[in-house]
């Protein structure tokens, strides 16, 4: 299938701060104390006017809990993930939101398909679906926010065939669509196509039902794990420690090989994540 173009890293160097700050708890105020680093010079970086060098980086990230290397590198706009050949994916836009969708099939030689996170104008996006004559087996909900699933229920009533997956928690945001979505239980695998599976893999952290699919060496991340970056946290259960947490636990321990295709931003690898993202330092990344 063919390949996207490429995308804009997800978060600016603005947004690893803030996302930071907010999850180790600390304002301006308090960040410039504790780093010695002027409070103006903190409020231009969240703004994304300019970015903080060396120095300041290592400070920053000392207080926030990153990696000092990984900061400054994402500071200088100096990292960037290799390119990611994926046959069996098919990513799409999603307007109006800022958001990626997939069609992931099964097995180049099978007709069966998966939709991921159907979102955006659903006209749109069933025209895009009907491009190839698949059998969509699964729509696949990684997590609640609109931009991951306001069109799933005109895509399921054009496939009606296609069970939805989605975590319970998260599930009441689909409507009446909840009560036939299969659950996600870690470990858990459904059948796809002839020869391979859908592994779910709960997440929590960024919604309180967040969760990953991994479909051999595929992972789709929505929110929960991005190129260099991770999701912001919106639930009232789990939280950033818990995002983190099931990042390095759920995801970090793949093969490094596996291609990651997030819910925004361009698609990386587990290895380059593990290697470069600035919220886990080498010795978190190496467990």
């Amino acid at each position: 299938m063919n390949q996207w173009p490429k995308l804009d890293l997800e978060d600016t160097v603005g947004d690893v701060l803030r996302k930071t700050m907010r999850g180790s708890r600390l304002d301006v105020r308090t960040l410039a104390a504790a780093t010695n680093v002027a409070e103006p010079s903190i409020e231009a970086w969240l703004a994304d006017r300019g970015a903080p060098d060396s120095n300041e980086a290592t400070r920053l990230a000392a207080s926030l809990g990153m990696d000092a290397q990984r900061f400054q590198r994402r500071a200088k706009g100096a990292w960037y993930p290799g390119e990611v050949a994926t046959p069996l994916v098919r990513q799409h836009p999603q307007l109006p939101h800022p958001s990626n969708g997939y069609v992931v099939r099964a097995a180049l030689d099978e007709p069966f398909a998966a939709i991921v996170d159907p979102a955006g104008d659903p006209a749109v996006l069933l025209a895009r679906l009907r491009e190839r004559p698949l059998e969509y087996s699964y729509i696949l909900i990684t997590h609640k926010h609109d931009d991951h699933c306001d069109a799933a229920e005109a895509v399921a009533s054009a496939y009606p065939n296609a069970r939805i997956v989605m975590h319970e928690v998260d599930a009441p945001a689909i409507g009446a669509l909840a009560a036939d979505a299969i659950p996600i239980r870690k470990a858990d695998r459904l059948p796809f196509g002839g020869r391979n599976a859908i592994e779910l893999i709960p997440t929590p952290g960024h919604t309180d039902g967040s969760s990953c699919f991994r479909i051999g060496d595929l992972l789709f991340t929505g929110d929960t794990l991005f190129a260099g970056s991770v999701g912001g946290c919106f639930g009232d259960r789990f939280g950033y420690d818990d995002l983190l947490a099931n990042i390095r636990r759920e995801l970090f321990t793949l093969p490094d090989a596996t291609a990651v295709l997030p819910g925004h931003g361009p698609p990386t690898r587990i290895g380059w994540e593990r290697q470069e993202n600035p919220f886990f330092s080498n010795e978190e990344s190496s467990t």
